[in-house]
């Protein structure tokens, strides 16, 4: 006599995915150390919130990535900027996308390294 599973195996859900993209960034933020004031965890990405663009050096010095200005305008005072990065290779082979934001007031530099083409 042999036994046999009676159910079916378990689907992942969005939850599950965001649970375990969360798992690998707050994995990923202990073992190097990186700044993250906020975790956002979704499906298919993971937003952090840094406190300011010296917080968003650490992480492009960390893992690299593109540094885009994303949002915000003068008449506000501040733009937002965002380092699309991923984590580093997970032992199945995949990575998690990660999106890293910093709100930078107006007549704050970004470092010059970090510029895309030394755009402002």
């Amino acid at each position: 006599m042999s036994a046999q599973p009676t159910e079916r195996p378990h689907e992942l859900t969005d939850f599950d995915r965001s649970a375990g993209n969360e798992l690998a960034v707050c994995a990923m933020l202990d073992y190097l150390n990186l700044p993250a004031a906020t975790l956002t965890p979704r499906p298919d990405v993971v937003h952090v919130t840094v406190i300011d663009s010296r917080d968003l050096a650490r992480w492009m010095y960390a893992l690299g990535g593109e540094l885009v200005q994303t949002g915000g305008s003068r008449e506000d005072g501040v733009t937002l900027w965002t380092l699309r990065t991923t984590t580093p290779v997970r032992g199945d082979g995949s990575t998690v996308p990660v999106r890293v934001h910093a709100a930078v007031a107006e007549g704050v530099d970004v470092l010059a390294e970090l510029r895309p083409g030394g755009a402002r």
